[in-house]
This record gives C-alpha cells, sequence and structure tokens, in this order.
C-alpha cells in the first residue's frame, strides 16, 4: 500500500484503507459556499479493489510549485492526489492565467480525457507539497473493464468537474471583479478562516498572484484593492494572512458591487 511521506507533504492524510479522505475543493462559483469535492474516487472500493488500483499506479512526490502537467503537453491517464494541493489553471495566448480549481486528497486531476492520449488543455502544479499517485490510460481502462465501481467514480468526478467549471464561466461572465473578490475572501474564511481577536484569519497563505488568478485579475489590483479594504477595516493584512473583520460589509459587497 502506498504511503505518503512525510517530507513530502503538509497532511498525514493517505488513500490507505484505513482512511480514506475527501477534499472540500476551492473553486470560484455561484455557491455561497466553498464547493465539497466528488466523492473520493476509491471511497466506494473494496479493500481488495482498493488494493488492485494502486498497484497500477506509479507514486510521485512532488515539491511545492513543481509541475505536475503542463497545457499543451502530450496527457496520459490521471493523477489521483494522495496528499497535498494541486492547483488547476489555464493559460492564454497571452500568458495570462486563470485557476480554474485547488483539488485536495482524494480528488483526481489530469483530465478531462482520462483513457486516451491526447494533450493536457490546462496545467496542473503542486499548491503545497503533494504526493500523487499516477493512473495510465491503458491500465485505467483495464481497470474499469475489472471494476465497475471505479468506473462509476471517474463519472462522478468527471461529472462535478464540468459541472464546477460551466458555474466558474458563469461567475466570471457575470460578476464584477469587486464581487469575486469579496466572493472568494468569504470562501477561504469557510474553508479555512480561525477565529481571532479581530475576526477570521485565514489560516492558508494565498498570495496577492494566487487571488489574481483566482478572480480573473491582475496583481496590482488585488493588491490595490486589499490596501482600500484594509483602510475601510474590512479586512486586515499581516504578512501573508488576510484577516476578515467585516465579513457583512464583503456580503454586500458580493451581491451589489460595481468595478
Amino acid at each position: 500500500m502506498l504511503q505518503a511521506a512525510k517530507s513530502a507533504a503538509d497532511s498525514t492524510s493517505t488513500l490507505g484503507p484505513a482512511r480514506v479522505g475527501t477534499g472540500r475543493s476551492l473553486l470560484l462559483t455561484e455557491s455561497h459556499q466553498p464547493t465539497a469535492g466528488p466523492p473520493s474516487l476509491i471511497d466506494r472500493l473494496s479493500l481488495r479493489e482498493r488494493e488492485l488500483v494502486l498497484r497500477q499506479g506509479r507514486r510521485k512526490v512532488l515539491n511545492r510549485g513543481q509541475t505536475l502537467f503542463s497545457q499543451g503537453a502530450r496527457h496520459d491517464g490521471i493523477f489521483l492526489i494522495e496528499s497535498g494541493r494541486i492547483r488547476v489553471f489555464y493559460t492564454s495566448p497571452q500568458g495570462r492565467e486563470i485557476t480554474l480549481a485547488y483539488w485536495h486528497i482524494g480528488n483526481f486531476v489530469g483530465g478531462p480525457e482520462v483513457f486516451d492520449t491526447g494533450v493536457h488543455q490546462w496545467s496542473g502544479v503542486a499548491a503545497t507539497n503533494a504526493a500523487v499517485v499516477h493512473l495510465p490510460g491503458r491500465e485505467l481502462r483495464s481497470l474499469v473493464a475489472e471494476v465497475p465501481n471505479l468506473a462509476i467514480g471517474l463519472i462522478e468526478g468527471l461529472s462535478f468537474k464540468g459541472k464546477c467549471y460551466s458555474a466558474l464561466a458563469q461567475m466570471l461572465g457575470t460578476r464584477s471583479i469587486t464581487q469575486r473578490l469579496a466572493h472568494l475572501l468569504l470562501q477561504l474564511v469557510d474553508l479555512y478562516g480561525v477565529d481571532d481577536a479581530d475576526g477570521k484569519v485565514i489560516a492558508v497563505a494565498f498570495t496577492h498572484a494566487d487571488i489574481a488568478h483566482l478572480v480573473g485579475a491582475t496583481r496590482q489590483w488585488v493588491t490595490i484593492s486589499l490596501r482600500r479594504m484594509q483602510e475601510k477595516r474590512i479586512v486586515q493584512t499581516r504578512r501573508s494572512q488576510i484577516v476578515v473583520c467585516r465579513p457583512d460589509i464583503l456580503e454586500e459587497m458580493r451581491g451589489h458591487a460595481t468595478d
């Protein structure tokens, strides 16, 4: 059974039989709550089936910032996240990035093709130290014929991703940048908020560039907007952390703001 290396992951959860985790996924959607991920790809599998699937996989350990797959590169199969977080993003011909999602333990990345060998439509990079299990397309095709529950898990995961990316397109097309920023900050509080004397600390570090990639803005715009929010005491910035002091005002901004 594959085990997560302590030196390579910021989480102790693994995909072994005793601890199969389902991660909550950070996506910019119309929902006012963070998007819970689909059931773990191997949640529904028996111990024998799980061992069979993982035995076909090739484990890869990534340091934070390391590329897992690149847009336009040859595609082969999927990557099952064993620990850490993977950011997937699209890069325009002009070099502008838009983050599609952050995926967590139990999610898989590398689609939308899962069997065939095409090219990647977007890129994946380790947002933290991470470990993944690579299931090549040929082996995966054989496995789904032998393990029907794996096929169901793949269908559920692809359906979930399709809905999320559709919702992302709607959000980017119908909401102002200011609304998207307010919405994202509230999502981050729901996912990572920790009580603080001044409000809620977002306990996971996101750089201004990270936030810009999520809301479809420039890093400079995010920096200026957060500075204005700090002047109004809506948020506080402490080095790499953000404290949300007035979530009620962010709620108003999420629904009514204009650029």
